[in-house]
This record gives structure tokens, sequence and C-alpha cells, in this order.
């Protein structure tokens, strides 16, 4: 039993984290973000270095000594939770295995996050260029044509950004145009992340078997919700049973529709998918995105989401001046009942060199009395009007935010910001989507140029429109789901040939001939095993979010309970604790079964 106090070495321990993790969560947004190459470089290498010296600290046997060695009589319940916490995280590095074993841990531990962050960096640097002929981008709406005019040889450049990429696999009528931007999409960071994929999956299944682990899955499970790795198989088997009626029913309807362009067409690809399901929603649904988007100037959908979160959670956003890394880069001040409780930075535009996807990232943990959080949301959207589609994305990602403020008051850095579970991570950003679904939200901030609101009617057909599909969408992400469990349970000897196999199995949508997915999921570096979080956690959305009141999302007594109880307290209790003291009740399924086969355009 060590002298030391238990509280005070777990102050002592607590600190050291908090300055790892802000200097960690600096380098690690300006590796994804900063416009000079050098300095992203940098900010890879002092992440390194970092990760270093944490793993050294998790493999220090005199600190774990002094740590297991206090007393934990009179440890008030965080302070209890905590210890067992950082004990956890210790076993989980191997503290207690052999010298050897844990050189070769520490030497994993520093592998695993250069091969991770070439990954990533392949991925971020490796956009690809198609260029088409005008005529191939007929169907593509006017302000995006307008800004993507013909070079000198009469070309048209598309590149594999979203703000490109996405509007073409949507509109553009010509399927070769629209096959040869979903395979440039599909093979971005091809040849060389599929070797890079391989050496780190060789090595979480390595660090695994060291820790007593069999698969890397089984390790990543156990200090999540979902607890174990057959829990996850099954969770991925019961989503695509649930969703397999559905998924059917809207896969007829667009190859329906798809042959009465092609009618010898056997099947629908993934180049047709996005195109025909547009078709479905505006010809049969009465939904043409592109009227849609009219309503949906950036600065009023950004102005819009202060506006609602604000009201809805009780906050106050204020324009704040300061120094950021790119003149892009826009700051506010976070308030609550009149106390500054936080800082947040919108980065919302692409940019050469810039992540390419869209994510809340950490700048710092906020501590009670110590220090305010700071949050930063990256994305990559266009400067004039949005799809509807990116508005529900800014929505979900700035839940992130949102969590992230409103859960820094901890007394523990451990427990501070979106410091759940991880498979709990998502949900309250998939829940917040719900308001960008809603025609009275819509309409404070939805305008066209002439300055109409949305109508509540178009919003409501947007509404049945965006259910379409919802079945084959679940399949898709229980196919991604299944990749990202199955590479790192039984690492395959052909990447590409297992993708294509789990996509016969999960997707309903045929693969693209010479493309390989699987090196431009980024979510494989930064989620690993458990991509099948995101359904998880929408499975506890739909529960969450049947405790408001579908005609009045602002009633304040809900939302405060909610922030109050799902959001502030951050990590300092398990998330179903947390969903059960909200709800009154444990989640179920019952909330997401009943929307997944309910039909689209009926309540």
């Amino acid at each position: 039993m060590s002298d030391a106090p238990a509280l005070e070495v777990l102050q002592t321990w607590d600190a050291l984290q908090t300055a790892l993790g802000d200097a960690g969560a600096a380098a690690s947004l300006l590796s994804e973000v900063h416009p000079d190459a050098q300095v992203r470089e940098a900010a890879d290498k002092h992440s390194q270095d970092l990760d270093a010296f944490a793993t050294d600290l998790s493999l220090d046997t005199e600190i774990y000594a002094v740590v297991a060695g206090v007393d934990p009589d009179g440890l008030d319940a965080d302070a209890t939770r905590m210890l067992d916490k950082v004990l956890r995280d210790f076993r989980r590095s191997g503290v207690d295995r052999d010298e050897a074993t844990r050189e070769r841990l520490r030497e994993l531990n520093r592998l695993e996050l250069e091969t991770s962050q070439e990954f990533a960096r392949n991925i971020r640097e490796g956009t690809k260029t198609v260029r088409l002929r005008p005529e191939q981008l007929d169907g593509l709406p006017g302000d995006w044509r307008e800004q993507h005019p013909a070079g000198a040889d009469g070309l048209v450049e598309v590149t594999t950004d979203y703000p490109d990429s996405i509007p073409v696999r949507t509109f553009a009528h010509d399927r070769d145009a629209r096959v040869a931007v979903s395979s440039a999409s599909l093979t971005v960071a091809w040849p060389d992340n599929d070797a890079v994929l391989r050496r780190l999956l060789e090595l979480r299944a390595e660090h695994a078997r060291l820790l007593g682990y069999p698969t890397w899955v089984d390790l990543d499970t156990e200090v999540k919700m979902i607890e174990t790795a057959e829990a996850e198989a099954e969770f991925i088997a019961r989503i695509t049973d649930l969703a397999g009626p559905s998924a059917e029913r809207d896969k007829q309807r667009l190859l329906e529709r798809a042959r009465q362009d092609r009618p010898d067409l056997a099947d629908v690809d993934t180049a047709d998918a996005t195109y025909y399901s547009e078709l479905v929603r505006r010809e049969q649904l009465d939904v043409d995105a592109q009227e849609v988007r009219r309503y949906f100037a950036f600065e009023d959908v950004r102005r819009g989401l202060l506006d609602v979160t604000g009201r809805l959670f009780g906050l106050t956003w204020t324009p704040v001046e300061a120094t950021t890394w790119h003149e892009d880069v826009t700051a506010y001040d976070v308030e609550l009942a009149g106390e500054r409780i936080g800082r947040i930075y919108l980065d919302l535009h692409p940019r050469d060199g810039k992540f390419k996807h869209a994510a809340q990232f950490t700048l710092v943990s906020g501590l009670f009395e110590r220090a305010l959080p700071e949050g930063v949301l990256v994305c990559n959207f266009s400067r004039g009007l949005m799809e509807h589609s990116e508005v529900v994305t800014l929505f979900h990602e700035f839940g992130h935010l949102i969590h992230h403020v409103t859960a820094g008051r901890q007394q523990w850095q451990r427990f501070s910001g979106v410091a759940t579970e991880w498979d709990f991570v998502e949900a309250p950003s998939q829940m917040l989507e719900e308001w960008a679904w809603d025609a009275d939200v819509l309409a404070s901030f939805a305008r066209d140029a002439d300055g109409n609101p949305i109508p509540a009617d178009l919003v409501r057909r947007m509404r049945a429109a965006h259910e379409f599909g919802k079945g084959f969408q679940a399949r898709t992400q229980m196919f991604y789901a299944a990749v990202s469990y199955d590479l790192h349970h039984a690492l395959p000897d052909d990447l590409t040939e297992r993708i294509g196999e789990l996509q016969r199995q999960y997707s309903v949508f045929a693969a693209l001939p010479d493309t390989h997915m699987h090196c431009s999921f980024g979510h494989l570096s930064g989620y690993a095993s458990a991509y099948y979080t995101y359904m998880w956690s929408l499975v506890i959305a739909k529960d969450l979010f049947s405790a408001f009141d579908p005609g009045d999302l602002f009633a304040s007594e809900v939302a405060e309970r909610y922030r109050d109880r799902i959001l502030a307290p951050g990590g300092s209790r398990d998330a179903a604790d947390l969903v059960e003291d909200f709800l009154g009740r444990p989640y179920t399924f019952d909330a997401y079964a009943a929307w997944l086969s309910r039909e689209p355009g009926t309540d």
C-alpha cells in the first residue's frame, strides 16, 4: 500500500494527462487543417513524440505501483471511478507484462500511430481529378457549373473532394461521368494505402495478442457499451436482418426507374444508386434536390444553426476575434445563463491539404474552475448553396461541439467533453439531426433568394423522400461496419477481394470493378474495428428523440433535462446509465425498428 494520499496521486496523474491531452489535441488538429505542409508534417511529428511519452507513462511500472497501491477509502464517487479507469488503462497498456513484452508494446504503439498517420495523410493528400466534357455534366446545378468552367482543352476538372464529387454522382445524367467520378473516389490512395492498411492491421493484431486478447476486436470492444466481439457481430447481423425488407423494397423501386433508361439493366451499382435515388425522390416523391438547395445559402445556414442550437440548449454564441490557422476560420465564445463556458472554432470550407471529411476536434479539455473547453468543427462545404444533406451533416457535427463544451465542467480531465464510451459518442449528434428535418425549425433560417421561407409542405415531402432508401442505407452502413469488424477479426490475404465479398453479403448495391474503397475508408484509422458505433448510436438516438414532443421541439423542460443529464455529465457516468436517467428506463430497439419499417411519408 502506497503512503501517498490517493486523491493527491490521482490529481497529479490527471494534471499530467491534461497537459498531454491538450498538446496532443493541438498537434492532431494542425496536422489536419494547417495550410502549410511543413506545419502539418511537424504536427505529425509532435503527435508521435507525445504519443511515445504517453506510452512510456502507461508502461512505467514504478508509476503504476504508486497508483495501484493507494488506499481508495475516503474517495468520493467521481474519484473512485477515476481510479478504476486509470487502473484499467494501465492494465490494457500491458504494464503488468514482462519487460520484453512491454518494450514490444511500446514499439507497437509508435508504429501504429505512424502508420495511422500515413494512412490518413495518403487520403488527405491523394485527391484525384477527372476531366469531363461539359455535356457530360448535364443535370448539374447552374451555380455548380458556373464554378467549374471548361479549361483551354475544353474539359472540366472534377476532383474527388465532396463539393465536386457528390453533386456529379447525384445529378449528372451521363453514366460514364458518374462512373468515372465514383471510381476515382473509390481509388483514392490506391495502391499505397493497401500496403499501409495491411501493416496497420498486422500491428494491431499483434498488439491484441500480446495483451492476451484473441483479436483486436476483443480488445477494442471491452471498453465499449457493446462489450464483446461476439456482441458486435450479432449487432451487425441484427441490423442487416432488420433492414432487409425495407432495403429490397426500395432497391426494386430504383431498379424499375433505372430500367426506364436502360431496359436490359440487370442490377443497380454504386454509380447508379445515388443518381436514381435522387430521380425517384424528384419524380415519384416530388422532391427536387436542386429546388431544395435554393433555400440553403451557406451564411444563412450557419447563422440558423447557431440560433437553433442556442435556443434549444440555452446557449449564446458570441463572435470573437481570435488568432487562427486560416482566414476562413471563425470563433465564438459560448455562454450559458450569462456565464462563459467555452469557445468554438468553425473551419467549414475545403482547401488543399485539409482534412477531407467532417469532424469535431478537441483543442482544450474543460476542467471545472481551471480551464474552459475549446473545440473545432472541420468540414468541407460550398460557400454558396448547400445540399440539404450537408445541412444535416452540419447539425450532426455541431452536436459534437455542443457535447464537448457543455460537458467541460468536470473535476477530472478523464471525464471531460465527449468522454463517454466510443459507441455512444455519435448518439447526441445523430439526435440533433432531427432539428434539421423540422419544418418550423428550417423556416426560421432557410430562405430563397427572394426571402421566402422554405414551405412546410416541401419539408414534409423532403422528409418522406429522405426516408426512401433508409433500408439500403442501413445495409450500406452494415457493409462498412462489417469491413471494419472483419479486417480486424481475421486479416484476409487479399483486402480488395474480401471487401468485394463483404459488399455482396451486406450491401444491396454491386461494386464498381477495379475499385478499392478500403484505401480511402479513413474510419479504419480512427474507428478501427468499431465503425458499427454509428448505427449503434443511431438506435439509441432514435430512442432519445422519442422523449421530445414532435410538435414543439424547443420545449424547454425536456431540452434542458437532456442537456443536463445526457450532455453535461461527459464521461462521469456510464452511457447506459445516462440514457436511463433521461428516459426513465433502459434504452431499447423499439423506436429504431419502428422507424426503419415505416413506409416513407407515413407517420
